[in-house]
């Protein structure tokens, strides 16, 4: 897909990568952007920053939790009627945080997968739409076991699984809408410069892993966000792509077996 012309709808886009990803999406010819993020985010910042560089009325902010299923689905109906439609969709939003694990699930799972749903009810074909392309982000955690965050990988390897089974030509077929993955390496946010302090472990190891996470050499969030542009492009549905130090996007492979519709 052309993302030329197009209308997008990033969760968690007040800052850190979701916000690299609305604004590569409007640098490459997106129509609108909406920016959904908490209503004490910096999210009217960012959309008027937005348009200040790209036009008036190209971004809107929506407040929203997407914990909160009425509050999603809203955000959603808003974008529809404010910008006359919707092609394309990051489920962005996400936290590192070992220590509220139950929120951790809610937000970068259960919330991954409403936004996926969702998708398909405004955008899939079968349901009134044209079509689309749905990005779920997940993580290199979610492919190589996280020592210090187990049920931060254990979310991101679901979302992997879950997408690329959302991402099967059975339902490509009815709805027109492509599911793709990208799992960003390590990338200079607060989720991870302040991951350590939220890692389910002692106040003495939480030390010792920051120290630690410090040295690491850490991509910016604009070379994540090339790479999401990519996929939406060129992806094949259900496909899993990762971005590495700075480098281009490159699929992953993994076993496939035969599905039967």
């Amino acid at each position: 897909m052309d993302v030329e012309g197009k209308i997008a709808l990033v969760t968690g886009a007040a800052s850190g990568i979701g916000f690299a990803y609305a604004k590569e999406l409007l640098q490459n010819g997106a129509k609108h952007v909406a920016i959904l993020d908490l209503a004490s985010s910096s999210g009217s910042e960012s959309a008027n920053k937005l348009n200040g560089e790209f036009g008036n009325g190209k971004a809107a902010f929506i407040p929203c939790d997407v914990t909160k299923a009425q509050e999603f689905e809203a955000a959603f109906a808003k974008t529809v009627k404010e910008f006359g439609g919707l092609d394309i969709v990051v489920n962005n939003a996400g936290i590192m945080d070992d220590e509220r694990w139950e929120l951790e699930i809610n937000i970068n799972l259960t919330a991954v997968v409403r936004g996926t749903l969702l998708s398909f009810q405004y955008m899939g074909k079968d349901k009134g739409g044209k079509g689309g392309v749905v990005v779920n982000v997940a993580s290199t955690a979610g492919i190589t076991p996280a020592v210090y965050f187990p049920v931060y990988s254990g979310t991101k390897n679901a979302v992997i699984g879950a997408s690329r089974s959302f991402g099967h030509p059975y339902h490509f077929e009815k709805s027109a809408v492509r599911v793709l993955t990208m799992c960003p390496h390590i990338t200079h946010t607060q989720l991870i410069t302040k991951g350590a302090e939220r890692a389910h472990i002692e106040n003495e190891a939480k030390e010792k892993l920051s120290g630690y996470m410090k040295t690491l050499p850490m991509q910016t969030p604009e070379s994540v966000a090339k790479g999401v542009i990519k996929i939406i492009k060129v992806g094949e549905n259900g496909s899993v792509w990762m971005v590495a130090d700075g480098e281009p996007a490159c699929e992953l492979d993994f076993p496939s077996f035969p599905v039967k519709k």
